[in-house]
């Protein structure tokens, strides 16, 4: 008898229709929430402020989308990629969603078209990058469509970018704050790939999050293999050995957009048919690229980082970036494009010593003010960090974890982890100790000249010579200056190896 009850109660649940799941499956076509979803749709459907740290691929944009269905409101959504906006749009709309972004292509007629869609109430999500709400216009807007009652909640992605501790500071993230005075009572959803502990709480007290959920999952992706190498004086063989072994779609990331251009030719003469995509494309060209590369089978997608991380396609099974990125958690999220569908892919990365020189001069043309002067400083800190993690030996899934501040076991699958059971190692400390003696000689010396005078007493050894300085430097034996100069300096630790050295063994490097 009592089991017949059971049975019966549970059978009468399972009839129980679920809204946000029946909601899910109508919009979406998803059987089930991913990790951390539900959670955060929940909690704007409350009202509650959130921030959410959800891997690439995880269905962020879900979070904030849902809610708008639901409630049959507007969900305003900033974004610092233009790309990106107009991608998610287009997606949204051929699932039969109402979704418009705003920004400064928009002609005279579009424009009004937009307005009178908001007016009526038709728009269930609206983009704009973060400088429009700096317009008296947009204010105007926001007041209008928060005294309508209509603004079901606030969607701050790409949130890292409000941060100086983050990656990819942008200034006018900074004043997002004034959302709280432009739409006071309205929840406010944070959100990043990534965000270490320091670029968290940055977000939360700056965007003014009230007692937010806060939904933290790993950036981990076991799909994704990572290979890290010295990009040789031709890279283009080992770029098309690439493409020919990947899958799907394939998206290579060039620093420039001269370089974008270049690479385009090379590989369209090599017989790789390749599409440009950057910003000084005119805006049928890069709509025409963005539709190359969401519609052919295998498209090879060439583009300047901001214009690649706008793009939006599941199978991509190769991200290859031609040079150094700027930071591991940029790289991370660069990276991220890749594999999306769950499924094996590639993340090949190229990098040169050079690639630091040039990024780290740029970088250091910072302005007078102290606070950008310590942005730069951080930045080139990141930089050496992304260097080091390149150079190295350990595993490169776990060091760009924990450059996050997330602690794994090593991956098992990247090109480290794979070569370790055969990697040689040997003691440096003959090495170590010249490179220490001739900084106690003269201290505050650039790397370049440093190497280029123990080159002379080993002149095959060049790029180890630089390779050991710069290893040295995070065995905190050598300090180096934050601006760019790589000037280098012995500290208290490296005077204490040169009269008691011990053994430092590592993996001989070329």
């Amino acid at each position: 008898m009592g089991s017949a009850l059971a049975r019966s109660r549970k059978q009468r649940l399972a009839s129980v229709v679920d809204p946000l799941q029946q909601a899910l499956g109508e919009h979406f076509g998803w059987p089930a929430f991913r990790p951390g979803q539900r959670e955060v749709v929940e909690a704007l459907l409350a009202g509650r402020d959130c921030l959410a740290v959800l891997p690439t691929g995880a269905g962020k944009s879900l979070c904030y989308q849902l809610p708008a269905l639901v409630r049959e409101g507007l969900v305003l959504v900033i974004s610092p990629l233009v790309a990106l906006m107009q991608d998610q749009v287009a997606q949204l709309q051929r699932r039969g969603i109402a979704a418009a972004c705003l920004h400064r292509d928009l002609g005279g007629g579009e424009r009004q078209d937009l307005q009178r869609r908001l007016r009526e109430g038709l728009l269930r999500l609206l983009y704009l990058a973060p400088e429009r709400l700096q317009l008296e216009s947009t204010q105007q807007l926001l007041d209008d469509l928060h005294g309508r009652g209509g603004l079901v909640a606030l969607a701050v992605d790409e949130a890292h970018c409000i941060s100086a501790w983050g990656h990819d500071f942008r200034p006018d993230y900074r004043r997002l704050g004034r959302l709280r005075q432009l739409c006071p009572g309205v929840p406010v959803v944070a959100l990043s790939a990534t965000a270490a502990p320091q670029v968290r709480a940055d977000l939360i007290r700056l965007l003014q999050l009230k007692r937010p959920l806060v939904q933290v999952h790993s950036a981990r992706r076991t799909n994704l293999a990572y290979t890290m190498q010295r990009r040789p004086d031709d890279p283009l063989p080992l770029v098309l050995e690439a493409l020919e072994q990947s899958r799907g779609a394939r998206l290579i990331y060039a620093r420039t957009r001269r370089a974008v251009e270049s690479w385009v030719a090379r590989l369209n003469d090599a017989g790789h048919e390749a599409i440009a995509y950057h910003a000084g494309l005119e805006p049928g060209a890069r709509q025409q690229a963005l539709e190359h590369f969401q519609q052919h089978r295998q498209p090879v997608l060439v583009a300047t980082i901001a214009f690649g991380m706008g793009v939006d396609r599941s199978d991509v099974g190769l991200v290859l970036h031609l040079a150094l990125p700027a930071s591991a958690e940029g790289y991370l999220q660069e990276s991220g494009r890749a594999g999306r569908d769950g499924l094996p892919a590639h993340c090949l990365l190229l990098y040169s010593p050079g690639d630091r020189i040039s990024l780290g001069w740029a970088l250091a043309q910072a302005g007078a003010d102290p606070a950008d002067r310590q942005r730069a400083e951080l930045a080139q800190q990141q930089l050496r960090r992304m260097e080091s993690i390149a150079e190295g030996e350990g595993c490169r899934e776990q060091a760009l974890l924990q450059a996050v501040g997330e602690l794994v076991p090593p991956c098992g699958r990247c090109d480290t982890c794979l070569a370790a059971p055969s990697r040689v190692q040997r003691d440096w400390s003959p090495s170590v100790l010249r490179v220490l003696a001739a900084l106690e000689q003269q201290d505050g010396r650039e790397l370049r000249a440093l190497t280029r005078e123990l080159q002379e007493l080993d002149p095959a050894a060049e790029a180890r010579w630089g390779w050991l300085a710069r290893r040295l430097v995070q065995e905190q034996l050598i300090g180096e200056s934050d601006d760019g100069a790589q000037r280098l300096y012995l500290r208290a630790t490296g005077r204490h190896y040169l009269k008691r050295p011990w053994p430092l063994t590592w993996a001989a490097t070329a």
